[in-house]
């Protein structure tokens, strides 16, 4: 096997397509308020692991101050303590697999590309970065789905059965002491039918546009609609706070390297990528799913 490359360098543009597909995705990401922006690293190498936490999962426990004259005084054992059981703190690290693989391999022939050879290349990452994000989309819409810790249904888009699920949902939030403000990500067609609710109008204060179809909260949730095809099977909605879950890809490589079966150069990258969330938050994210087809 030759290395010969003509005394050309490899290009190398894993720091310009880290810096492109973040940014693409912190502007184009579906779920906009519940992501972290997204944690891209160059050069990883090859395992399976993108990084550690720390977590806990020692109870607390309230306990009560002992005042008897025999516990840790008088005729009580040694060693014994008014302030009872000492419970020791243990922080266990947790390392966060990556789960999926990205790869690109583009041939750019100088003859035929009918463009700026440099110019070629910086199109073609940006579009495959673009691509990328739709399908991290997708990825994280299905994760959202499996990691929800609540699940509620909607029959169907009528009034009534929209204002019982976002009640079922407050009490839900309440009950659960989600201590955030919750967002809603919802389909379009859930949207349009919450904009048109009879009962969204100014007497009871209401601020809803018709010419702009805007509603920008309903019961403290805020709205944000969402591409259907980013959502679950049979997923219509999603409710979460913001921030609670982070995807991250690491980019071993993204190069140009100059080809011999043709005057040109392949066009080459592989990344690997995957989303996160604590299980603590887990109970935040509620799902909304529908046995029906939305009208």
């Amino acid at each position: 096997m030759t290395t010969n490359n003509n005394n050309l360098p490899v290009r190398q543009y894993a720091p310009q397509y880290k810096q492109m597909l973040s940014t693409i995705f912190n502007v184009q990401k579906a779920f906009a308020g519940v992501l972290a922006p997204i944690q891209t690293l160059d050069g990883v190498q090859h395992n399976t692991k993108a990084f550690m936490v720390k977590t806990n999962n020692t109870p607390v426990v309230i306990g009560k101050y002992k005042t008897d004259a025999n516990v840790a005084m008088g005729t009580g054992k040694e060693g014994g303590s008014r302030f009872g059981e000492l419970k020791e703190v243990i922080y266990t690290d947790t390392e966060v697999e990556y789960n999926y693989l990205l790869a690109i391999h583009e041939g750019i022939d100088r003859y035929t590309v009918n463009n700026d050879l440099n110019a070629a290349v910086a199109d073609r990452l940006r579009l495959h970065a673009e691509a990328q994000t739709r399908e991290i989309n997708k990825r994280v819409g299905k994760f959202l789905s499996d990691n929800a810790g609540e699940t509620k249904q909607l029959a169907d888009l009528t009034e009534a059965n929209l204002k019982k699920l976002f009640n079922e949902i407050n009490v839900y939030v309440v009950n659960t002491e989600i201590n955030a403000p919750i967002k809603c990500y919802l389909r379009a067609q859930v949207y349009n039918a919450i904009v048109d609710m009879a009962s969204n109008n100014k007497s009871k204060g209401s601020n809803v546009s018709i010419d702009t179809n805007g509603l920008l909260k309903y019961k403290n949730v805020e709205l944000k609609e969402v591409a259907e095809q980013y959502f679950e099977n049979n997923v219509v909605a999603i409710f979460s706070p913001d921030g609670i879950v982070i995807p991250f890809i690491g980019i071993e490589t993204a190069r140009t390297v100059e080809a011999q079966e043709f005057d040109g150069v392949k066009l080459q990258a592989a990344a690997k990528g995957g989303t996160f969330v604590l299980d603590d938050n887990k109970k935040a994210i509620i799902k909304v799913t529908s046995a029906t087809p939305l009208a």
